[in-house]
């Protein structure tokens, strides 16, 4: 392929899940609605997703999740109103990723696993590489995630995952790659085995597969290849160990601040870390923070 063609255009958002760890919350509202601070989860992906160069977003979604898809689109209504009003500031928020952000989107009929979502993006990616974005993953970094897995692909010209370090306690939660002692530079790896979720003494490396992929299209032979596991999906990490026969994989260690927003606990802290980052809230939330040792029921200001 020629630069140009091995260039990464597209990001693909796997987003049909049912968000049962938020319920009732997520009963009609969907998780990657939910907002931190001012903005969905969602859109801290798509956010990264632009400031890395890419522009054409690719959603997965399921029934009941087209307000994710409005989210992006243009709102005239809101638009006009908030220009009469004379709210250029809010105005301007608003219309930035409309102006931006090229948004397609495709129904995943059944929630069949993580490779099958990826699966149903197909005629939309077309044979190019590209990114798959888990919104669940809020990372912070000076230059972004996806950028950072983007500069080791144009150099080593083959699919690359995201990976993090975590303690040995917590392998048994994530995908783990086994990895070789091929020097690739800093936090680069070739890859010689993935396994999911595997009990903490069985675990090649503490370093765990985090929610950023970039994927050349023979993911997807790969994954049509491969079997539904005892829970009926098809799971990404699979599919990937099947092309792993075929071509190599790298991992990529993401320099930055990882939040896991898809549970109850790590949305709260996400809502603090990203609360105490801005200017206009760090002073009085970080006093009102103070005051949380008061017993119960104290008045605060």
């Amino acid at each position: 392929m020629s630069r140009m063609e091995r260039s990464i255009r597209k990001a693909v958002f796997p987003a049909a899940g049912l968000g049962t760890r938020f319920l009732p919350g997520t009963k009609v509202l969907p998780k990657e609605m939910l907002v931190l601070v001012d903005r969905p989860i969602i859109q801290y992906g798509v956010e990264e997703a632009l400031q890395s160069g890419i522009e054409n977003i690719i959603l997965v979604t399921s029934r009941g999740k087209s307000i994710m898809e409005d989210h992006f689109d243009v709102a005239y209504e809101l638009e006009t109103l908030l220009q009469r009003r004379g709210k250029a500031e809010q105005l301007e928020e608003v219309r930035r990723l409309s102006k931006r952000v090229n948004v397609a989107s495709v129904r995943q009929g059944e929630p069949l696993g993580l490779g099958h979502a990826v699966l149903v993006a197909k005629h939309l990616v077309g044979d190019e590489p590209f990114a798959v974005l888990l919104t669940d993953d809020v990372i912070d970094a000076a230059r972004p995630a996806l950028r950072q897995m983007m500069d080791v692909f144009e150099r080593v010209d083959g699919p690359v995952i995201a990976v993090e370090r975590v303690p040995p306690e917590d392998v048994s939660s994530y995908g783990i790659v086994a990895i070789d002692d091929t020097d690739l530079g800093p936090g680069v790896h070739r890859i010689v085995d993935l396994v999911e979720k595997p009990a903490r003494d069985d675990a090649p490396s503490d370093l765990a597969i985090i929610g950023r992929y970039i994927l050349t299209p023979d993911i997807f032979p790969a994954l049509e290849e491969t079997a539904s596991d005892r829970t009926g999906e098809i799971q990404l990490t699979n599919g990937m160990r099947r092309l792993l026969e075929k071509r190599p994989l790298y991992a990529c260690e993401i320099t930055g601040v990882r939040h896991d927003a898809g549970n109850k606990l790590g949305f709260l802290k996400a809502t603090a870390y990203f609360a105490l980052k801005r200017p206009e809230f760090a002073d009085g939330f970080r006093r009102y923070l103070d005051t949380l040792d008061k017993p119960v029921g104290t008045t605060t200001r």
